[in-house]
């Protein structure tokens, strides 16, 4: 047994020392799989643009994923000091919550197990290095 009693900090694990900020939805009523689909659209995407795919996705598992979104621009607005512009969904990805389990009455007194899915929603967004800076650093050096 370790003499840590720290926890380990979610930021750490997520961001490292990069700046950047990220929001978690736990307990989601919906399938993890169904999440998925939606939560593949938008990694890798400019925040503006996927905020636009999500509002308009029929899905509806987009509206839980862009509220994640949106807090996530929030926190990285609000505590980091980053623009809007800037930012990119840089990870993104659904972990199975707890599933709850029901009874369905079946024939001769059987019963068969209907098995109701719950989800973890993360998202991390960064602000995307721009590529012009970086090719006039270079030039110069």
């Amino acid at each position: 047994m370790s003499n840590n009693n720290e926890r380990p900090s979610r930021r750490l694990a997520l961001l490292g020392d990069r700046p950047g900020s990220y929001a978690i939805a736990r307990h989601v009523r919906m399938s993890p799989t169904k999440v998925r689909r939606v939560v593949d659209l938008v990694r890798g995407m400019d925040v503006n643009d996927a905020l636009t795919t999500l509002q308009f996705a029929p899905q509806a598992a987009s509206e839980p994923v862009y509220k994640v979104l949106a807090s996530a621009i929030a926190n990285a607005e609000n505590a980091e000091g980053l623009r809007r512009d800037d930012l990119y969904v840089s990870t993104a990805y659904v972990d199975e919550g707890v599933t709850m389990r029901r009874i369905r009455p079946r024939a001769k007194g059987s019963a068969s197990q209907i098995l109701k899915r719950g989800s973890h929603i993360t998202v991390v967004v960064e602000p995307r290095e721009n590529k012009a800076t970086t090719k006039k650093t270079e030039k110069e050096a």
